[in-house]
């Protein structure tokens, strides 16, 4: 009898449930719920929206077939305010909940953290200092089991288009591959806008940058690395909504999750706008023609200092070779004097570097570009690879430079607010980059999509653009006639787009032509007070409006087809008379056959009131709100 009462209870036990254990964490306006699910061997989330599952059941995990054990739950409420060095915003509130789960994982003592905002959520491991974690087999996983069908957006940072759309019930082995980079962008049938990203790669010192793929319905990500005898962190897994695509350019949680800044002194890093030489080699007008040299660099610097263009970038082949600690210069550029000549002139001056032209030394190439008296580095073709990324932003905090990064770099999302020297990054196509254009529809998806992953340098502003499609440009696009914009559409996207270097590409002659126009571009900081997005539809169409002091820059970007935008002012003082600057497509302004044509006007308006925005085939709007005193 005892036998069979001990072969009883052991049928019992191997058919009855694990029971789960429930841990759930609230949105601070109670909307949005996440929900953690523990049994023995799996750890699972799922989140509500509104009362309606969002994502079902997905599991997470941080080693190979896991034990887990919940030691402890702590909760505690989010609300305090911090203000970034530069970005899109003066001050960001952080006001989320948070849950901390204690986890033994096998043996390891861990830490599972997890906060959700009103607008997104970001999940994370945490894992101390501990007795047997060096060479630990870390394999971090989750999935993202959506509800519900979508269309598919992804990010990518080559010289091309975002990819998408494609639906999710059709998704082929081919497309998937294609939305394996962050962030991916989901429009659900019947639901809102879903964003996949990470934040904080720069303390997730172990980690790569994500890569997703799909199978059986499903997104998922893995990451295989061996721990150290250091404690480390995972990037933090970010979830986002939103009820338009473009609504996640004012989206707050990637930041908020970012590390604090670690710079104790950042008054030396000056975001601005920055002439490009590259773009004007060999542009001539009729008594100057531009190059790589001495006389063309001093042009562009008196072109800078006399209409508020704070920096010049001086682009590659300004040296001939780099080895050990030393550097070849052209014997056509006097570097000394031209960086003693824009130090006069009150210009900075951003200077290129790669490897291609043969090694300096990353440990001595910083101070050395310090010491020549540049006010930051760009730095080309190091690729999608963290740790460089980490390490170079690092080594130029420590020489007092700003930093930008060209060809395929690291999306490291939130990293200008723990290291502000970190300015801006060509994640997705440049404009003209490997001689190719990319279109109106090109630049929509890039800064709904790629603009997510933080400050991107896409290199608008052109304004001779007949110009260029003419072929008169040593690296215009090689096909003729194939950059359709408008150019007002050309000053819009400045404003659109995030960058503590606002990159303009055109020649000086080309920016004096439309001095008037231009003056929109003069006006404008590259640092904001607020941001808000009044109108978006994904490839179709952006309406975007930034805040410095009390002045409003709005500014609206369209696609091939012609179309008017009415936009709420409703971001406005109210009470308060606007003077309203337009800067318009007229009615004869086409994005291929006559994309130089605008128009300026002026009125006035208020809150609650309408603006009508008419944009041209590929063209764009820009209206500067300015209190009436």
């Amino acid at each position: 009898m005892k036998f069979k009462s001990i072969l009883i209870l052991l049928i019992l036990v191997w058919v009855l449930p694990v029971q789960a254990e429930t841990y759930k964490v609230k949105s601070p306006d109670g909307l949005a719920v996440l929900e953690i699910e523990c049994t023995n061997n799996e750890l699972s989330y799922s989140v509500t929206l509104d009362g309606k599952p969002l994502i079902e059941s997905s599991p997470m995990s941080l080693v190979e077939s896991p034990h887990y054990t919940i030691i402890d739950s702590v909760s505690e409420d989010i609300d305090s305010t911090w203000e970034p060095t530069w970005g899109s915003f003066g001050e960001i509130r952080d006001h989320a909940n948070r849950m901390t789960l204690k986890l033994d994982v096998s043996g390891m003592q861990v830490e599972l953290l997890c906060q959700v905002y009103n607008e997104g959520l970001g999940m994370r491991f945490s894992v101390p200092s501990q007795d047997g974690l060096a060479g630990k087999a870390i394999q971090h996983s989750i999935e993202y089991n959506l509800v519900g069908e979508f269309n598919a957006y992804g990010g990518t940072g080559a010289s091309k288009d975002p990819p998408g759309p494609f639906r999710s019930e059709t998704l082929t082995e081919q497309e998937a591959g294609k939305l394996s980079t962050i962030p991916v962008l989901l429009e659900m049938d019947a639901g809102p806008w879903v964003a996949l990203l990470e934040s904080d790669l720069y303390s997730a010192e172990l980690f790569r940058s994500a890569r997703f793929s799909f199978a059986d319905g499903s997104f998922h990500n893995e990451a295989k690395v061996k721990a150290a005898e250091e404690s480390f962190v995972t990037p933090w897994k970010v979830i986002l909504w939103a009820d338009q695509a473009g609504g996640f350019l004012a989206n707050t949680v990637p930041h908020n999750l970012a590390a604090p800044c670690q710079l104790e002194d950042t008054s030396w890093i000056k975001v601005g706008k920055g002439l490009w030489d590259w773009r004007i080699h060999e542009y001539d007008n009729g008594d100057f023609k531009y190059g790589i040299d001495t006389r063309s660099y001093l042009r562009q610097i008196d072109f800078c200092a006399g209409n508020n263009v704070e920096y010049l970038t001086i682009d590659d082949h300004w040296f001939l070779s780099a080895e050990n600690g030393q550097m070849e210069i052209s014997p056509e550029v006097d570097i000394e004097k031209v960086m003693a000549y824009a130090e006069e002139k009150g210009v900075g001056i951003m200077l290129y570097y790669d490897q291609k032209k043969g090694k300096f030394g990353d440990d001595l190439i910083f101070d050395y570009y310090a010491k020549l008296g540049a006010k930051g580095m760009k730095y080309g073709f190091r690729g999608n690879n963290p740790g460089f990324t980490r390490m170079a932003i690092q080594k130029a905090a420590e020489a007092k430079l700003m930093i930008f990064f060209h060809d395929g770099p690291t999306p490291m999302v939130g990293v200008e607010r723990t290291m502000p020297n970190f300015i801006s990054r060509e994640y997705g196509h440049g404009q003209q980059d490997a001689r190719r254009v990319f279109s109106p529809t090109g630049f929509l998806k890039a800064a709904m999509i790629n603009g997510l992953s933080g400050p991107i340098d896409m290199s608008n502003g052109n304004f001779g653009i007949n110009s260029i499609n003419a072929g008169e440009r040593a690296k215009g696009p090689r096909k003729l006639n194939s950059y359709v914009t408008t150019v007002v559409s050309e000053v819009a996207r400045c404003i659109i787009i995030n960058s503590g270097l606002v990159t303009l590409p055109d020649a000086p002659e080309e920016y004096l032509k439309k001095a008037d126009l231009f003056e929109a571009i003069e006006q404008m900081p590259a640092t904001w007070d607020e941001t808000v997005v009044p109108l978006s539809k994904m490839a179709e169409y952006l309406t975007l409006g930034r805040r410095s002091g009390d002045t409003w820059f709005l500014a609206s970007a369209n696609n091939e087809a012609a179309r008017t935008l009415e936009i709420p002012l409703d971001f406005l003082d109210a009470g308060v008379d606007y003077e309203v600057t337009l800067y318009e497509d007229t009615p004869e302004t086409h994005g291929k056959e006559n994309p130089e044509a605008y128009a300026i006007s002026k009125k006035t308006v208020k809150a609650g009131d309408t603006l009508t925005a008419a944009m041209a085939m590929g063209g764009g709007h820009v209206a500067i709100l300015k209190p009436v005193k």
